[in-house]
């Protein structure tokens, strides 16, 4: 009984990681708005001072950041960004965990983005 309870959850937990990725920001060129999200985690001052076209802002460090990630549609991917990677790789954890089934955090982050 316990080799097979071991065995689902380990299948659990691979299909749970296959759900998201990571990739560095570099390699990241554009979105397909249709299909896609841009969600920038950082807070709103730090959107202000500068952010990638197209992305819209959602402060991880929000009250309320659970609630709001619920008005994005689960059905399109999902490509996360924060200043240098930390709050969006929490970001991407927690929008598997709310059942958001393609997630790309974007490594490096603006800082890496505004740099190239």
């Amino acid at each position: 009984m316990k080799k097979m309870l071991l065995t689902v959850l380990l299948i659990s937990t691979q299909f749970a990681i296959g759900q998201i990725e990571s990739k560095p920001i570099s390699e990241f060129t554009s979105f397909d708005e249709s299909k896609e999200i841009l969600l920038d985690v950082r807070t709103p001052a730090e959107f202000e001072a500068g952010c990638i076209v197209g992305a819209i802002n959602i402060d991880w460090f929000s009250d309320d950041f659970n609630q709001q990630i619920q008005d994005i549609d689960k059905n399109k991917k999902i490509f996360v960004y924060c200043k240098m990677g930390g709050r969006s790789l929490k970001s991407q954890e927690r929008l598997a965990a709310l059942g958001f089934k393609n997630v790309v955090n974007l490594e490096g982050g603006y800082d890496a983005y505004s740099s190239n």
